[in-house]
């Protein structure tokens, strides 16, 4: 052990014997950490720093604006243009969510049938 780590461990442990540990918020609690086991090791580093950045990883970016067009198709006449354009992007973004072994039952449900049976018509 380092010089440096004898000394945390040896103030840590002065302070939880004086009692400076025994109430602090969510004392007792299981922490939320998040779940990186999914990325390499050598990028969990990097992700992290992107992820407290605001930035996600390309999949997750996918996945939300999957999310806000399924949304938006709601709110979109299914006569306009734009229904089109929206609901081809979706099935887009869907396939590609699927390749990168994401499940997209988010999608599921009513817009999907819907959307299935718009792209038949064509």
């Amino acid at each position: 052990m380092w010089l440096l780590d004898l000394w945390a461990e040896r103030y840590i442990l002065d302070a939880q014997r004086k009692g400076e540990f025994d109430n602090l918020q969510g004392s007792g609690e299981p922490l939320m950490l998040d779940d990186d086991s999914h990325v390499p090791a050598d990028l969990r580093a990097s992700y992290r720093v992107l992820k407290n950045a605001g930035y996600l990883p390309p999949e997750l970016e996918q996945r939300k604006e999957a999310i806000e067009l399924a949304r938006l198709l709601s709110t979109v006449r299914r006569e306009s243009a734009d229904y089109t354009g929206y609901s081809r992007r979706l099935v887009l973004l869907e396939l590609k969510l699927r390749q990168a072994g994401m499940s997209t039952d988010f999608l599921q449900g009513d817009y999907s049938g819907r959307l299935l049976q718009k792209l038949n018509e064509e």
